[in-house]
């Protein structure tokens, strides 16, 4: 059975795409195993604290090499992805060891779906950063990427609505991203 490791953009507990990537997991169901990194521990990223990785490094590290897929649902901050996610790219994207410098990370030939819940621009902000950040880091990303514009609404009750439509587009990406990893 395929393993996906979802990672969700912020720590809210229950932000919008915590509840995006929670529909995702219902919608795979029992066709492959899901489980969400946490990476609340990891530190800002430090050159002179690299090697050896620190603990919370090493265990995200870990989790995304063992998974067959990874999918990121993030927020949209200013038109880009948070802070908090590109820290934790930066982690991703080292070398694993420092000699040869040119040595791979986790992230060089990962399987990647991107989706983002937000405001009127669905995420195009995030989804585009990160699809330039990822595409460096020679990760293989999944074409069809689902961005959903959050309702007015959601705003002031924190629920995600999402629509009929959305949900059969979530669907979609679903289905897509289990035959991306085979």
């Amino acid at each position: 059975m395929s393993k996906i490791l979802f990672i969700v953009g912020s720590l809210h507990k229950n932000g919008f795409n915590k509840q995006l990537a929670d529909e995702a997991a219902k919608l795979i169901g029992d066709r492959a195993e899901v489980s969400f990194l946490d990476y609340a521990a990891v530190p800002f990223f430090n050159q002179d604290e690299e090697f050896p990785a620190p603990a919370a490094v090493a265990e995200a590290r870990k989790a995304v090499t063992e998974a067959d897929g990874v999918w990121i649902f993030s927020p949209e901050y200013n038109y880009s992805y948070p802070g908090l996610l590109k820290n934790l790219l930066d982690w991703l994207s080292r070398p694993l060891e420092p000699y040869p410098a040119e040595s791979v990370s986790v992230l060089a030939g990962k399987k990647i779906a991107l989706s983002s819940v937000s405001g009127q621009s669905a995420g195009a902000g995030t989804r585009g950063k990160l699809t330039e950040v990822l595409g460096f880091n020679k990760a293989e990303l999944l074409d069809d990427q689902l961005g959903v514009v959050l309702a007015p609404e959601s705003w002031g009750t924190g629920d995600l609505n999402l629509s009929d439509e959305g949900r059969t587009k979530l669907g979609a990406e679903a289905d897509a991203f289990l035959k991306f990893i085979g």
